[in-house]
């Protein structure tokens, strides 16, 4: 049966001051709907609403830090205690892949399940859902495939990994024109390589979405990661049993952190061990992980200003100003700006950030500086 999970660990230290060690960036009410109802939902409840019609309710996970367990049950009712898979140590994607897959196996031998991350805004969703309905296709057709999704690059991005397309896939009905064998993976290149990737037309970004079988993803940890597949066996073992959190809390936090794009996904690309395809998401795609790439998902004014979070355009005063970035968590708050260009504001009851544009990259440094002192 098809099943999915959605990876919602990361701290978010780019989007300080609102996303916090206790508020992580997937559960910020930075995402406002349209029409009639323009409430500010969170990361993650847009990305729970993106699976409708693609995975039925009760088959869908959420994998996270434990210590968020308690806040994404208040916030998304729908998933009940089972179904979300707390993490006692962050530990990167191979380990959230691989528990997930590791239960997912234990209940259900046959389960394919795909992969999503709780920080994208992805527009349209008919075409998100049709793409992702042809890589459960694929993994159908071919149950040892190891299927991601990649995204047309708009520029040359060091902080993506880049799929190299390959023959197209022929012979899966809703896969064909949209489906290639992966030719080469690779992760976070320097600016050189990234800019004749871009050139040649021939990569995208990944977007760090899959499909898989779960039991061959535990197949390719198990050969690629083995000391990683060693621990997620016995977390398998227990679960469901009285030792289940026991051995979670004693396995998990030794697990070799890593990434499952550099532990699985570039050596089975060239190995040829497993079948690697990708699926090309012809749609709008941003990876929300700095103010800078939130303030893309905001309507600007004439003069390029955005105005975000739970700040309307009565509490936002921009006077003699382009191109500033203005967020707030209290819906009741006033920011004013007087003669600013390219200046980012956030404030939340327990601090006020104000910057450049230009020093976004650097904001994990005063993080840690900052962070720690506030109550």
């Amino acid at each position: 049966m098809r099943y999915a999970m959605i990876m919602a660990g990361g701290a978010g230290t780019r989007l300080w001051p609102m996303s916090r060690l206790d508020k992580p960036k997937q559960l910020l009410p930075l995402v406002r709907g349209s029409g009639s109802n323009t409430a500010a939902r969170s990361l993650l409840e847009v990305s729970a609403a993106r699976l409708d019609g693609l995975v039925p309710p009760e088959r869908r996970y959420i994998c996270t830090g434990e210590g968020y367990r308690s806040q994404i049950r208040e916030s998304l009712s729908a998933f009940s205690d089972a179904q979300v898979l707390g993490e006692p140590a962050a530990r990167d994607t191979v380990n959230a892949v691989g528990f997930t897959a590791a239960v997912l196996h234990k209940l259900d031998p046959d389960a394919i399940f795909a992969v999503f991350t709780a920080d994208h805004v992805i527009e349209p969703a008919d075409v998100f859902r049709a793409r992702v309905e042809a890589g459960f296709k694929l993994v159908e057709a071919d149950p040892q495939r190891l299927v991601t999704f990649s995204i047309k690059p708009t520029h040359a991005a060091t902080g993506f990994g880049y799929i190299e397309r390959g023959s197209p896939v022929q012979g899966v009905k809703g896969a064909e024109g949209v489906a290639w064998r992966v030719a080469r993976y690779v992760e976070k290149p320097s600016i050189e390589r990234a800019q004749a990737y871009v050139q040649s037309g021939h990569f995208g970004w990944s977007s760090g979405m899959f499909v898989w079988k779960a039991s061959t993803v535990l197949s390719a940890i198990r050969k690629y990661k083995p000391e990683c597949y060693e621990g997620l066996m016995k977390i398998q073992a227990a679960w469901g049993t009285k030792d289940q959190q026991k051995v979670l809390g004693e396995i998990y936090p030794t697990l070799p952190k890593i990434s499952v794009d550099y532990a699985v996904m570039e050596p089975a690309s060239t190995s040829g061990d497993f079948p690697v395809c990708t699926v090309l998401m012809d749609l709008s795609w941003l990876d929300v992980g700095s103010w800078p790439s939130y303030g893309e998902t905001l309507v600007p004014d004439a003069a390029g200003n955005r105005v975000g979070g739970s700040l309307d355009k009565d509490h936002a005063t921009i006077v003699s100003g382009k191109n500033n970035l203005l967020v707030s968590s209290d819906p009741n708050h006033t920011i004013a700006v007087l003669g600013c260009e390219d200046m980012i504001v956030v404030h939340t009851p327990e601090a006020t950030l104000v910057m450049p544009r230009s020093k976004a990259e650097e904001l994990k440094t005063l993080h840690g500086l900052v962070d720690g002192k506030l109550k």
